[in-house]
């Protein structure tokens, strides 16, 4: 089994500007599913114009957009898209996609848009980056913005720490719940060991250990965020100079870990960094931009099976 070491003492450690895809803000969803009815507002419901979308009674919503029907076929051939909790949850959410998808395609034949698409492009794609292109505004960052942004958030541009690191890894399999009891237990016997005698770790690594950095008494050498499994590493940088004092889980098993060397991150320059903050202020405007655009485009629509938010959200005040 491997340990997902990426190096055995050379260094590593156990780890075996283009826009974003159009997303709503999750603090302002453009649409909610309809509750369902009660047997005395059965008849009333019946005589209304919309269909309710997505009710026990239904296997399938039956949704309209400006009197196009989207079709059951195309929300089943949507699903595996929107993975859920429950299948209704799933349909409602294939459903809302379609709707908004084809708000964007009834409006690009609206305008009589033809662009060609680039590589890797597919022709609606194309049509609905244009689309965007030519009815949302979005103005970018600009460089004393993106300084403003850095004087307020410096604590997040740091150099990662550099860590010199050994450990003894106790495997067993992720999914053998006895097994993992019993390297757990035997990782912790190990530990009592180490803290009466941590001079012992080399020994005791290359007879427990069952990492290849064994022959090197458990050293990895110099680790830098990246190298690791994420649930080692989110575990492992924050750990101080000297032998932890617990077991690390990992999905190879339990590490007993002794930090050698820590140097802490240092603070990286706004030259550094300016392109990365640039990029975030623009996504971050796209989204908003897309929104509220997306917002405007259902507050003209008439759209049937579907509780839509309007203009008056507060996403477009």
């Amino acid at each position: 089994m491997g340990c997902g070491c990426a190096g055995t003492g050379g260094g590593g450690g156990c780890g075996g500007e283009t826009r974003p895809a159009v997303e709503l803000p999750v603090e302002a969803p453009l649409f909610e599913e309809l509750p369902n009815e009660s047997d005395e507002q059965a008849d009333e419901v019946q005589q209304a114009a919309p269909v309710l979308i997505a009710t026990s009674e239904q296997e399938w919503p039956r949704a309209k957009v400006n009197g196009v029907a989207i079709s059951p076929e195309a929300i089943a051939r949507q699903l595996q898209y929107h993975p859920a909790d429950t299948r209704n949850e799933a349909v409602f959410l294939a459903t809302q996609a379609l709707v908004l998808r084809e708000l964007l395609q009834q409006r690009i034949a609206e305008l009589g848009l033809q662009v060609t698409a680039e590589n890797g492009e597919s022709e609606e794609e194309a049509a609905t980056r244009a689309l965007i292109e030519k009815e949302i505004p979005l103005p970018l960052a600009d460089d004393a913005t993106c300084q403003q942004y850095y004087q307020s958030n410096q604590s997040r541009f740091f150099s990662a720490p550099l860590l010199a690191v050994r450990h003894i890894l106790l495997g067993c399999p992720a999914d053998d719940d006895e097994a993992r009891s019993l390297a757990r237990e035997q990782a912790q016997a190990l530990l009592d060991q180490l803290a009466q005698a941590p001079q012992r770790f080399a020994e005791l690594a290359e007879a427990h250990s069952a990492c290849p950095s064994k022959a090197q008494g458990g050293a990895l050498g110099q680790i830098s965020k990246g190298q690791t499994v994420p649930e080692f590493e989110r575990q492992l940088f924050r750990l101080p100079q000297g032998l932890c004092g617990q077991p690390l889980e990992s999905r190879y098993g339990f590490h007993l870990v002794f930090v050698d060397q820590r140097i802490e991150g240092q603070q990286l320059p706004y030259e550094a960094v300016a392109g990365t903050i640039r990029a975030e202020l623009n996504q971050r405007v796209w989204q908003i931009g897309v929104g509220q655009y997306l917002q405007n485009l259902v507050a003209a629509a008439n759209i049937e099976g579907i509780r839509i938010q309007g203009a008056e959200t507060p996403l477009m005040q």
